[in-house]
């Protein structure tokens, strides 16, 4: 991975991308879903894989937002574990999106201030 940097950090982007698309609880999404849409967005190293993303995957699963329910090799398959929530962290200023039943702290990387 090179010395590039995104405008907005990759975990938010992602959380973004599930709010906007794949809000259910029921509804079940992939990470190269994701990857494929912060992708074409274009705020993202242009020499990464689907594989470079991997520990944000891990990291919504660890933080209670989504749920593993089945992996293909680097296909991971994902579900929510409750709707998500657009929230503004006044620390960093910007749009956060976090579950509802998740801890209210910032998922920005350089932020983490209480919600």
């Amino acid at each position: 991975m090179g010395n590039f940097n995104p405008v907005t950090p990759i975990q938010l982007q992602i959380r973004k991308i599930i709010f906007e698309d794949h809000n259910g609880a029921d509804e079940k999404f992939t990470n190269d879903e994701i990857f494929e849409k912060i992708k074409k967005n274009g705020d993202l190293d242009p020499s990464w894989i689907v594989d470079d993303v991997e520990s944000y995957f891990k990291e919504i699963c660890d933080s209670g937002l989504a749920r593993n329910i089945a992996q293909n090799f680097t296909t991971i398959w994902l579900k929510l574990f409750d709707p998500i929530e657009k929230r503004h962290c006044n620390a960093c200023n910007l749009d956060v999106y976090l579950g509802v039943s998740e801890k209210q702290i910032c998922p920005n990387p350089s932020c983490k201030a209480s919600i």
